[in-house]
């Protein structure tokens, strides 16, 4: 049993890294946000449609009663990877994922508000501090002010989801609902480019090595990662899971210095706003476990 667990911590970490890595590859890829979006999402659905009918054919059966909010996780999950990725292309990596890792707090939140329960002391202070590093943040990389923007709201977007796809699998498998939400967000998303008129097929076409970052993103940092990762934290602890997630972000900005060095190196106002973030972020987490075991 013990085997297994370590297993499944060194895998997970290795789907963090990947999920870290696709923001990575969303800066390396010549194509505008929308078009890399809609690429991602047709790819990722059509990936795991062969998943489901040569492994598991019943995967495809889902709720009626899930559908309407299914639609709306599709179009929330859409926007939310448009807003990450057009960040990324206008500030940066660094900057991106800096305002990324305020996820888990904003959805901390968001949730009482949801509950219709108060907002805890404790809660306030956390956020105070997330709020002090994200204000020095803002000093540090004025000139990315519209970035920083696009990406709290990505950030905010993925809080939201998050929610809406906890409640949803009380009713239903993960992977089916993912795979739904990848094929609305799909459609709507070439409905759009279809009807909009702001788009050519040179929008679409792919330069270079932008066929395989595309392909990463779509069927390894999506159909792939999810999947796996659904898998993997059936034998970790929620708490070890939140402790990990909350390094996507490092490993990102890691990664993105290893490969544009001073390109992509920040002020040390900037680090030091990301390092508050980020303690603020695990103390919260800390002291939840902690009460809960109190």
């Amino acid at each position: 049993m013990q085997d297994v667990k370590t297993k499944s911590l060194i895998h997970y970490h290795l789907i963090v890294f990947i999920f870290g890595f696709s923001s990575v590859m969303g800066a390396l890829c010549s194509l505008d946000a929308i078009p890399l979006v809609v690429y991602r999402m047709t790819l990722a659905c059509l990936g795991l449609a062969v998943y489901f009918a040569i492994i598991h054919p019943t995967y495809f059966k889902l709720e009626k009663t899930l559908w309407v909010k299914v639609i709306l996780g599709g179009l929330i999950i859409g926007v939310h990877w448009v807003t990450f990725f057009h960040a990324i292309k206008v500030a940066g990596v660094s900057l991106t994922l800096s305002m990324m890792a305020t996820g888990a707090f904003i959805t901390a939140m968001i949730e009482p508000l949801i509950n219709k329960r108060k907002i805890l002391g404790y809660e306030l202070l956390f956020g105070g501090l997330i709020a002090v590093g994200v204000g020095m943040i803002f000093q540090a990389e004025y000139e990315h002010l519209y970035g920083i923007s696009i990406a709290l709201l990505s950030a905010f977007l993925s809080s939201v989801f998050t929610i809406l796809n906890t409640q949803l699998v009380k009713r239903g498998r993960a992977i089916t609902l993912s795979f739904y939400e990848l094929s609305v967000g799909a459609i709507f998303g070439i409905v759009y480019v279809i009807f909009s008129g702001n788009y050519t097929f040179e929008a679409f076409a792919l330069h270079q090595w932008d066929w395989l970052w595309i392909g990463l993103i779509a069927w390894v940092c999506t159909s792939y990662a999810f999947n796996i990762s659904i898998k993997v934290m059936q034998h970790l602890p929620p708490f070890t899971v939140m402790l990990i997630i909350n390094l996507e972000p490092v490993y990102g900005i890691l990664l993105s210095l290893a490969i544009w060095r001073d390109e992509e190196l920040m002020s040390f106002r900037f680090y030091l706003g990301f390092v508050i973030v980020l303690v603020a972020i695990l103390l919260n987490g800390i002291y939840k476990r902690q009460k809960q075991i109190g």
